[in-house]
């Protein structure tokens, strides 16, 4: 579910590359989706 989010959001980055339509709400949401990868793999990382 994550990595389908991440893939999404990447492609919709690089349109707003192309396209320049909704350039910074895109960049936003492509920042806080790193946050949470990196997030989860330092909680998931701390369980194990």
């Amino acid at each position: 579910m994550l990595w389908t989010i991440i893939v999404v959001l990447f492609v919709l980055w690089i349109l707003g590359f192309a396209i320049h339509i909704g350039g910074s709400l895109i960049h936003l949401l492509l920042v806080i989706a790193v946050i949470l990868i990196v997030y989860n793999l330092v909680v998931g990382r701390a369980r194990s």
